[in-house]
């Protein structure tokens, strides 16, 4: 028989109680499925009138949670496929992203991690679309900050300290396709003081290599 429902539902996005139709099982304690006039589905586990346990939910903007539960919250693992086609696949801890995860967006950019609060927080990887940039360090409330590498999609290079996603601190930028390098303090992603080390391309390497090869007797000699 239908019954209906005050689950509360904070991790839903919903202000208020939301009245629930139970349309299959035992929607308090036990296995259940209900919807909501406003476009919610939710089919899963329940304890004490609230989604809890394993379980399915589907927004009326299609987006989707497949996942653990605790007190109406995204507790546990999960996976999450959002409306605008980005998907988090990892832990949750009252209803946020908290813990290891892979978050995945619709243009192909990737992190892998650490997440503390919805953001990321700890070790982790950023890699781009493109194939070609990708950060591997430290981060702080969603941002590069502490120590990493960045390998830029021209090829340059850069190992040191970040701040708010700027170089910052100390650090080393090594330019693509030549020795020369930058190696000191930065500040918001300039280069205020150290040493700049000119070095020669590869190109220029190569040249040089291939003159010593063919002239290799001569020199000997010498």
């Amino acid at each position: 028989m239908k019954k209906i429902l005050s689950i509360i539902f904070a991790s839903l996005l919903l202000s208020a109680s939301a009245y629930a139709e139970c349309i299959k099982g035992e929607c308090i304690n036990g296995q259940g499925a209900f919807t909501l006039a406003n476009g919610y589905s939710y089919v899963g586990e329940f304890k004490d009138g609230k989604v809890h346990g394993q379980g399915t939910l589907k927004y009326p903007n299609g987006a989707e949670y497949v996942g653990e539960y605790k007190n109406g919250k995204r507790h546990g693992l999960g996976t999450f496929n959002m409306a605008n086609g980005d998907i988090y696949v990892g832990e949750f801890m009252d209803g946020k992203r908290h813990g290891q995860g892979t978050y995945t967006r619709a243009n192909g950019d990737t992190h892998v991690g650490k997440y503390e609060n919805d953001k990321k927080n700890g070790w982790g990887t950023n890699t781009w679309a493109d194939g070609l940039s990708k950060y591997v360090g430290e981060f702080k409330d969603g941002l590069t900050n502490g120590w990493g590498t960045f390998n830029y999609s021209n090829g340059d290079t850069y190992v040191g300290d970040f701040k708010n996603d700027y170089r910052h601190g100390k650090g080393t930028y090594t330019y693509r396709n030549t020795t020369k390098q930058k190696i000191g303090e930065w500040e918001k992603g300039e280069f205020v003081k150290g040493q700049v080390i000119e070095g020669v391309s590869d190109a220029e390497f190569k040249r040089m290599n291939e003159f010593l090869i063919e002239n290799k007797k001569e020199l000997e000699i010498l």
